[in-house]
């Protein structure tokens, strides 16, 4: 099963400066279970580059991912073009 998904980070915003890159990646991670019901995420290096692209202060305001679901339950998600 193959999905896109445009993710909202304005939540993460919220969050003191000093934690928002980390706090995002979590924030992905999360909003990825609870959609695509599986524990086992794995997100990619890109996406991990787009939210550290500016530092740990600035953030995206949302990012568009694909998430692919495997036979055994695994999820690994890429940045969508």
């Amino acid at each position: 099963m193959e999905r896109v998904y445009v993710i909202p980070l304005r939540d993460v915003k919220k969050v003191p400066r000093t934690i928002r890159s980390p706090r995002a990646i979590r924030y992905i991670k999360t909003f990825l279970e609870k959609h695509m019901k599986s524990d086992d995420i794995k997100l990619d290096s890109s996406v991990n580059e787009k939210i550290w692209e500016r530092g740990i202060q600035k953030i995206p305001p949302r990012i568009k991912v694909k998430a692919t679901k495997e036979e055994d339950g695994s999820v690994s998600v890429t940045l969508a073009e």
